[in-house]
């Protein structure tokens, strides 16, 4: 799986993205936030879900409950605010 890290995340990452061979426990958008979240700090703070954080699987935008694969590609973004 190609995960993608985009504006503040990459930054407080040190990362703009990674390929990670998930564990067959992650399913879903959600199953791979909390198996990311499990890493310990700094992936703890941005997905443990105390900070909205979106995400997109191969290019679409993605709820926690959307499926995802090993050869999926998903994207993690902050929510874009503007005025």
């Amino acid at each position: 799986m190609r995960i993608l890290y985009f504006a503040s995340l990459r930054e407080r990452l040190g990362l703009d993205q990674e390929t990670l061979d998930p564990p067959d426990s992650v399913r879903t958008l959600g199953d791979l936030k909390a198996h990311l979240a499990g890493r310990g700090q700094p992936w703890a703070e941005l997905f443990s879900g105390s900070e909205p954080v979106l995400g997109a699987v191969n290019q679409e935008m993605a709820q926690d409950d959307t499926p995802v694969n090993p050869d999926d590609e998903v994207g993690f973004f902050p929510p874009v605010t503007g005025g």
